[in-house]
């Protein structure tokens, strides 16, 4: 299977624009940092969540879903599914927060909250950890996936792949910043929702599938079709449900799922022109990401199962595909090469800026954590804004190649998955209580952050008996346990900055009591903000569930939506 001349027409169409939106963001985007790593602090919420929903989509996104619905049937997405949890959490909680604190970075939070040494080191050490250790493993997991895309796909081996992807990338991230990531971002949404709903489409319409109701029926597909775990089996459900949300959403510090939001969620919110923006491009990034986006991906991965039963047959079909890159996640992209010529291109071209948005993200991301949070405030000080962006231009550069290099030996899109959600297991509920509790310091995040890798080390490298979910459970228990007590045995940050942060930010509370002025008399807002967390759960997920009802020709899908209907009706007029 080759592309036509109309599929890479519309490829490089796409290359074009790109470089177009980051000659014509570069003027603005050179001027300071706030520029450059913020977009000047002036965005809409419909452009914020559409570029949230976007970066949060890569090349590996369907990859991963394919790859958990041919291993763990549909039920098998609650392993993603239950950080909607934290994303309400986040839209009607800590957006708002996130926003008054008017810090450029999530990192530089840390000596707005914490005091001291301790404070400073934390700033730097996450930055460096964040900013290069984290963020190239990111990279590499969507590094992975495009390697993948191309040799099936495209035909390229995947280091060319990456160096032309890659080059285009660098190139607008580097001139236009995140007001050019952004706007190409915008772009990419269209095309990933256009050509995910036409191939999933064309796919079902195909003589092997037979259409949605042969495919429904079909003898590789009946036992994967469950929207729930089997509960009468606890070898199922516990991996697949109850460790997802009992635990995991909590626990883990999963890129766009971070609890009590971060990483590029927060940098986002902190672009918008005000709070109520912020909390809005929040708000539909959730509901897009989780209701509106899975069932095109779901449905392709349920249809390679027909046509791809085995492992094998794929080996078969693409015998050119290094041994080593060959999984259940190569499905999805070997769906697609049975695309016709145009329908090919665009999906094409939407996968290729799935990653390029990503990447641009991730890339914009850790730049802003290694100038703001270490360039700046450790080696230089005193430097120009001309100089910080000029060294936020370097480190991006220096972070593409670290990222693409690292996608070059990853072998699985879910082998990447659990190890991001090892790393950092039961760090998550710091992120959530520093807000709310004063005795929480910046030791507690330190002993956190260490003894989570070392168990991590130990469970992934010296005890690998233990299965991937049983990692996470024990990891993120141990953890937590640790930082608690590391918390009452180091010293409390001072009085001083613990009154400014209360007196910036106002997160309210009892936590809080006394270093707030005991004559305000404003209501605390976090419990109304959690009943809404949870009536905006009940509709997503309604939604989610619902349509994957009538998908299957099941009337209960109407009273889903309706329950889900009634849920964003009382969420609307609670948060009034």
């Amino acid at each position: 299977m080759t592309l036509s001349t109309l599929d890479w027409i519309i490829v490089f169409t796409y290359f074009i624009l790109s470089l177009f939106v980051g000659v014509w963001a570069s003027k603005q985007a050179g001027r300071d940092t706030k520029s450059f790593f913020l977009a000047g602090r002036n965005m809409p919420w419909w452009l914020l969540g559409v570029s949230m929903v976007a970066t949060t989509f890569s090349t590996d996104t369907p990859n991963l879903v394919t790859d958990l619905v041919r291993q763990n049937g549909v039920s098998g997405n609650w392993g993603w599914w239950a950080f909607l949890l934290t994303g309400m959490l986040t839209v009607f909680v800590y957006a708002k927060l996130w926003h008054r604190s008017g810090v450029l970075t999530d990192i530089e939070f840390y000596e707005l909250r914490y005091s001291g040494k301790a404070a400073a080191f934390l700033r730097g050490f996450r930055a460096l950890y964040l900013g290069l250790v984290f963020n190239v493993l990111v990279m590499g997991t969507v590094s992975l996936a495009a390697i993948k895309f191309g040799e099936i796909v495209l035909g390229w081996p995947g280091w060319l792949t990456l160096t032309i992807a890659c080059s285009i990338t660098l190139s607008y991230s580097t001139l236009g910043g995140l007001k050019a990531v952004i706007i190409t971002d915008f772009v990419q949404f269209i095309l990933a929702m256009i050509g995910s709903i036409w191939a999933m489409l064309y796919i079902l319409s195909l003589d092997q599938i037979g259409g949605l109701s042969e495919l429904l029926i079909h003898n590789n597909v009946v036992d994967k079709l469950a929207l729930i775990p089997d509960l009468s089996n606890p070898d199922v459900w516990v991996p697949v449900l109850l460790v997802p949300l009992a635990v995991q959403w909590w626990a883990s510090y999963y890129p766009g799922s971070e609890p009590g939001g971060g990483g590029y969620i927060a940098q986002r919110m902190f672009s918008a022109k005000d709070e109520q923006n912020a909390v809005n491009a929040t708000l539909f990034f959730n509901v897009a990401h989780y209701a509106i986006r899975p069932w095109p991906w779901i449905l392709i991965a349920l249809s390679s199962l027909v046509v791809y039963p085995e492992l094998s047959d794929l080996q078969t079909a693409f015998p050119n595909l290094p041994s080593d890159k060959l999984g259940h996640d190569v499905a999805y992209p070997a769906m697609l090469t049975l695309l016709p010529n145009g329908l090919l291109g665009l999906v094409a071209a939407s996968l290729i800026a799935a990653f390029m948005s990503t990447m641009s993200t991730q890339l914009n991301l850790g730049a802003s954590y290694l100038v703001n949070d270490f360039y700046h405030r450790f080696i230089s000080p005193n430097a120009t804004e001309k100089k910080l962006v000029s060294m936020g231009r370097l480190f991006t550069v220096i972070s593409i190649i670290l990222g693409s290099g690292l996608g070059l030996l990853l072998t699985s899109a879910g082998q990447a998955f659990n190890l991001l959600l090892m790393i950092g297991a039961g760090t998550g509920m710091i992120y959530i209580l520093r807000w709310f509790w004063w005795r929480i310091n910046a030791y507690t995040e330190i002993v956190a952050m260490i003894s989570s890798l070392i168990i991590a080390f130990y469970f992934n490298f010296i005890n690998q008996t233990y299965e991937s979910w049983e990692k996470i459970v024990f990891g993120s228990l141990l953890t937590t346990i640790v930082w608690i007590a590391a918390t009452y045995f180091t010293p409390p940050d001072n009085d001083e900055t613990l009154r400014n942060f209360v007196n910036k930010v106002n997160p309210g509370g009892p936590g809080w009591a006394k270093f707030s002025d005991p004559k305000a008399n404003e209501p605390w807002p976090v419990p109304i903000g959690i009943l809404c967390m949870i009536l905006g759960c009940i509709s997503v997920y309604s939604v989610l569930l619902g349509v994957g009802q009538l998908i299957y020709g099941h009337n209960i899908g109407f009273g889903l939506i309706g329950l889900s209907l009634a849920s964003a009706f009382g969420l609307m007029r609670l948060w009034k």
